[in-house]
């Protein structure tokens, strides 16, 4: 039975934990937060409100969930690694690249078990085309496009009202959301990336696009019927769910609980009112080890939908919707289907309720797979799953990403946002001075 500490016990922190939990081989004894109720979310676990007294004991478990607010990532990772513990770091492993270098350097001198939560890896959908691409079936990868849509209210909840909606709280978009892609394109194609250029910026979420009627809170408003952001919308048909998104709005999700929330805290706010800064759109443009290319869009303004794929090989092309793969065959000129979906009954997120609510903020079944509540596809679970075997048995692997790899995707969000500012092509090594 493999023991863990969590380091943060919001939405992320808690859903792995539990995932781990549920395998039946593993129990949380600590919980590090500084809220009651989330360290209460673990019964039996000795809880702690901040991490540094847990780290001032002797050792209280074979393993850490890092899961703090990204900023506070590199601390405690640091200090636990040093105290050998085994480490499951959220993404992005920290916010500078200095101090993502100095996570990477403790885990290496520690010799944990280190794994960054590149959840995208670790999909049935994910192994289903990496297969096919290392397979040769399609030849050479020569290009692909990416597309990671992050959906209208997505954006809204974390990326204009949300934890993520600043640069200088959190960090900027692209290394806060995209750098699961970025990393993910690096596994497909098995090589690093060299150059980048990217373009894009904060387009909509601006108080010039404040329509003249409309108040501060949706609560007010008297154009928020007519209001995609709508946060009545978004989160009243949630009532009732302790799940994320609304579990990060308020402990007391009843309906009462979700207005008064609505009313006074940040999710409530205008989405062309709030102190937001990060991107709502950006391309990046990739040119890997032996010169093929991708192209990556990250984009707010979209349905809520599975990342979509196009690969184009010498001898053939796959495109990719997050469930099914359909690869072209350029000798027979035929196509094939294949599903990647795990068939029987309808997968259940980690709060226990089905996916695919009528009730949903419009977000559907296919999103609700795709994105946090979902377990991402199921990469979630599988990520979990790989750590505590590398921890039980000291096998690295079933981790699927080192920490010189992680450090490497990071690296390419650095320079894309490095190009997207001063307007240049970045070579990736030395990107930042």
């Amino acid at each position: 039975m493999v023991t863990l500490a969590v380091i943060g016990a919001g939405s992320r922190g808690t859903a792995y934990a539990r995932h781990a939990v549920a395998t039946g081989r593993a129990r949380v004894v600590a919980v590090a937060d500084p809220l009651a109720g989330r360290r209460g979310r673990f019964p039996g676990a000795e809880e702690y409100a901040d991490w540094r007294e847990l780290a001032a004991l002797p050792r209280q478990a074979d393993a850490v969930i890092v899961a703090t607010q990204d900023r506070d990532h590199v601390e405690p990772a640091v200090r636990f690694a040093g105290l050998g513990y085994d480490i499951l770091l959220e993404k992005p492993m920290a916010v500078s690249e200095d101090d993502c270098r100095a996570v990477v350097a403790a885990a290496e001198r520690s010799n944990a078990i280190f794994a960054v939560c590149h959840v995208l890896r670790y999909t049935p959908y994910t192994r289903a085309l990496k297969a096919l691409v290392d397979s040769g079936r399609i030849g050479e990868i020569v290009s692909i496009q990416h597309l990671e849509p992050v959906g209208w209210w997505h954006q809204a909840h974390s990326y204009v009202r949300g934890n993520w909606r600043r640069t200088d709280e959190s960090t900027f978009m692209l290394l806060a959301k995209s750098c699961h892609d970025l990393d993910w394109l690096v596994h497909l194609t098995g090589r690093r990336v060299t150059r980048v250029s990217s373009f894009g910026g904060l387009h909509h979420f601006r108080p010039e696009h404040r329509p003249a009627d409309a108040a501060e809170r949706c609560l007010d408003c008297t154009v928020e019927p007519e209001c995609p952001y709508s946060a009545k919308r978004i989160y009243l048909p949630l009532a009732g769910r302790a799940e994320w998104p609304l579990s990060v709005l308020t402990d007391d999700v009843s309906e009462a609980g979700v207005l008064e929330a609505l009313r006074t805290g940040p999710y409530g706010r205008c989405v062309y009112a709030c102190d937001n800064d990060v991107v709502d759109h950006q391309v990046v443009n990739m040119e890997f080890e032996g010169g093929s290319t991708a192209s990556f869009t990250m984009t707010g303004f979209t349905p809520a939908l599975h990342r979509q794929t196009r690969i184009f090989g010498t001898r053939g092309s796959i495109e990719g919707d997050g469930d099914r793969l359909t690869v072209f065959d350029f000798v027979t000129g035929r196509s094939e289907t294949v599903e990647t979906r795990p068939s029987g009954p309808e997968r259940r997120s980690s709060g226990g309720e089905s996916e695919g609510r009528a009730n949903e903020p419009r977000s559907g079944r296919d999103h609700e797979r795709a994105t946090a509540r979902g377990g991402h596809g199921g990469g979630d679970e599988a990520l979990v799953e790989a750590f505590l075997t590398a921890v039980a048995t000291r096998d690295r692997g079933p981790i699927l990403s080192s920490p010189a790899e992680s450090l490497h995707s990071h690296l390419i969000a650095w320079a894309a946002e490095r190009s997207r500012q001063q307007g240049e092509t970045v070579t990736v090594e030395g990107a930042l001075r």
